[in-house]
């Protein structure tokens, strides 16, 4: 049979259309093939889009970053650390204090911080990648006088040599994105390793790709399919030996690599980098230039003023991976390098470390929290974001107030107030009123309360007879916690009188619960030696005596609702916190004036359902007088004898935030002297740790 010319041309177009599809479906499983068992070419790329396909405009949450109270048994920094299970974790090898390479194997408790010894590495090393691969854990590599090759599997009390890497390799990082481990950065000793290896089992390796800059000491963590390598110390090249602001990004699924335009604010090697529940944090690391940045709580930083460091950095940024921008996100309370890093149970932990170049044996947590502000913005980092604090800095017969910066914004007296009518003497607490332009202060040693205009610093009202103490009317002896009331009515502790009383504005005693003089606990009718009387939502007041202490709930007109006994030395200032259907209002917060000082909850049973009392170091309170609950859900608290205003996790009892210098008082910026009140003023007025009163 003839066909005619165009048809024999459509069969022949149609033939090489078809062979085209065939030699393409043939050609793309050679190529995965290749790429299965060989080393792919890199496709390095300044114009491949990292990016996610949409850029959504979402904003990101600042850091709360804590240390905790306890101290590892040993210093340890550029170990290997594994979850383990629910705030659990094994720590193993890495260097000592004397910066001798450890084979140590410990278990450690994150919130207790117990800690037990399992055994021991069977190849002592330092600077390991380390990941866990199904149920393994395992080193990969790492050094002690010599960089090797030895990857290890922790195994019970000790470890085994499970396989090898293709060479000797340290200062990598490890990470496990959909179920494969990348090895990334490192050094063999002599040179760079630029080979990123992939692994799904930790026994066989592939080349997965190459960095267009070779590094080690890189902070490594991932989003989505993309891992983000960021800094590092450069190997080779102008900047070899130095830290550098590079980030470079991974994608796992094309094997493109390519260097972002976006250059981290610093140099930097030795940072941590972790993605926590979807949001990707970057924090502190060696850098190579002298800093100053506000810091927190460490063993030899001075809390809440500038600190200078040589070359360790405290700065925390959430990384925002939809536009490759870095924003500040808070600050570490002690700058760290070269720490272990896991996250387990929604926190990242970093263990260890050094700062400055001494080895670290404490532990530190950071965790996303909204009410710790939007990463990128003024004030991002602080337990009070957007408010304004007000402390009474009763040593220095002062009162401050701050915004969330630290910054002092007021203080009274001051040149630019107006004179007090009487000396300012002993302010020991000090309450917003009349939606933040009243401050209401009782001076615990001048026998007196008076009512300042904020800002003016006008006197507008006072009550008690300066220096004087008596039961007759207009009298007052050692008064406390004085607060303006919805009705207008002032409520106090007079404490060494051993009654509350509630004081109409123009000075008349509306109402009175206890006898005068009569220091005992037998209510309704006495009082032993009230110190607190926090207005509650429902009117009434909860008082606490300070003896046999004692927790009580009173109606103005003086009728007894409960009454409860609690095992503490010197209960003060309790609060009631939580509103839940489980608990039916039934959870207060107290601090036990006492040295060491407690922070505890309890309910109206008596019953104390969490305690917070470390014993010794930077964690230890001596004499709390007052802890309230901040709605970004920490506690704060004004540590009487150690000078300093604190900050603590209820969750894990990490310390998020100070201002003062530990048991150094003074009264210079970032001083207190033996402070003793405050209270915290939201932009609208209001006051969220009493939002009742007047």
């Amino acid at each position: 049979m003839h066909y005619k010319k165009s048809t024999r041309k459509m069969i022949w177009s149609s033939t090489i259309i078809v062979l085209v599809i065939l030699l393409a479906v043939a050609g793309y499983f050679v190529y995965k093939h290749y790429n299965k068992h060989n080393t792919p070419k890199n496709n390095i790329s300044a114009s491949f889009s990292i990016k996610p396909t949409s850029s959504p405009s979402i904003s990101f949450n600042a850091a709360e970053s804590g240390l905790l109270p306890y101290r590892l048994s040993t210093s340890v920094s550029r170990e290997a650390v594994f979850s383990t299970g629910t705030n659990q974790v094994t720590i193993a090898g890495g260097l000592n204090s004397s910066n001798l390479t450890t084979s140590s194997i410990e278990g450690l408790n994150l919130i207790s911080g117990q800690e037990t010894n399992i055994g021991s590495l069977s190849t002592p090393a330092h600077d390991s990648a380390y990941g866990t691969i199904g149920s393994n854990q395992i080193i990969f590599a790492g050094g002690s006088s010599n960089s090797n090759n030895i990857v290890q599997t922790l195994s019970g009390s000790t470890s085994t040599t499970s396989s090898t890497l293709p060479q000797q390799r340290s200062d990598s990082s490890a990470i496990t994105v959909n179920g494969v481990t990348y090895i990334i950065g490192g050094y063999s000793g002599s040179s760079a390793d630029a080979n990123i290896l992939s692994t799904t089992d930790g026994i066989n390796f592939k080349n997965f790709a190459t960095l267009p800059i070779p590094v080690r000491y890189a902070a490594v963590t991932y989003f989505n399919n993309i891992i983000y390598v960021f800094g590092g110390l450069a190997i080779s090249g102008q900047n070899a030996g130095q830290p550098i602001n590079s980030i470079q990004a991974i994608n796992t699924g094309t094997h493109q690599v390519t260097i972002l335009n976006t250059k981290l604010p610093q140099n930097l090697s030795g940072a941590i980098a972790v993605n926590i529940n979807g949001e990707v944090f970057l924090a502190g690391g060696q850098s190579d230039h002298t800093q100053t940045y506000q810091t927190g709580v460490g063993t030899t930083q001075v809390a809440g003023i500038n600190y200078t460091s040589t070359d360790t950095s405290s700065l925390i940024y959430a990384f925002d991976p939809y536009n490759n921008t870095l924003l500040n996100a808070g600050v570490l309370q002690v700058p760290i390098a070269n720490a272990g890093v896991v996250v387990n149970n929604g926190r990242a932990w970093i263990i260890g470390g050094e700062s400055d170049n001494q080895v670290e044996n404490i532990v530190q947590m950071i965790v996303p929290n909204k009410g710790f502000g939007q990463a990128g913005t003024t004030g991002a980092g602080s337990p009070f974001y957007g408010d304004k604090l007000m402390i009474a800095d009763r040593g220095n017969n002062q009162i401050l107030v701050m915004d969330d910066t630290m910054n002092i914004t007021w203080k009274y007296p001051s040149a630019t107030t107006p004179t007090p009518p009487f000396q300012f003497y002993f302010p020991d607490d000090a309450f917003f009123a009349n939606h933040g332009t009243t401050i209401i202060s009782n001076q615990e040693d001048n026998n007196t309360i008076v009512k300042i205009a904020y800002p003016s610093g006008k006197t507008i009202w006072t009550f008690g007879h300066p220096l004087q103490t008596s039961f007759a009317y207009g009298y007052l002896k050692a008064p406390d916690d004085a607060y303006q009331l919805a009705n207008g009515q002032v409520v106090v502790a007079d404490d060494q009188n051993c009654r509350v009383l509630f004081i109409n504005p123009d000075g008349s005693v509306a109402s009175q619960i206890g006898t005068n003089g009569v220091c005992k606990h037998n209510p309704p009718y006495s009082l032993g030696s009230p110190n607190g009387d926090t207005p509650l939502a429902d009117g009434n007041i909860l008082i606490s005596e300070i003896f046999g202490s004692w927790i009580s709930e009173y109606t103005p007109q003086g009728k007894l609702v409960w009454t409860t006994h609690l095992p503490i030395s010197y209960p003060s200032d309790p609060q009631q916190i939580g509103a839940t259907p489980t608990n039916n209002n039934d959870l207060y917060l107290i601090a036990d004036y006492t040295d060491p000082g407690a922070i505890l909850t309890f309910n109206r049973e008596g019953q104390v359902l969490s305690r917070y009392q470390p014993t010794s170091g930077p964690g230890m309170l001596n004499n709390p007088s007052l802890v309230e609950l901040l709605p970004s859900g920490v506690y704060m608290a004004n540590d009487d004898h150690r000078d300093r205003m604190v900050s603590i996790d209820p969750a894990t009892g990490a310390f998020v935030w100070q201002y003062g210098t530990s048991d150094t008082p003074g009264n210079s910026p970032g001083m207190l002297n033996r402070v003793d009140g405050f209270d915290i003023l939201a932009p609208d007025g209001s006051t969220p740790t009493h939002p009742t009163t007047g």
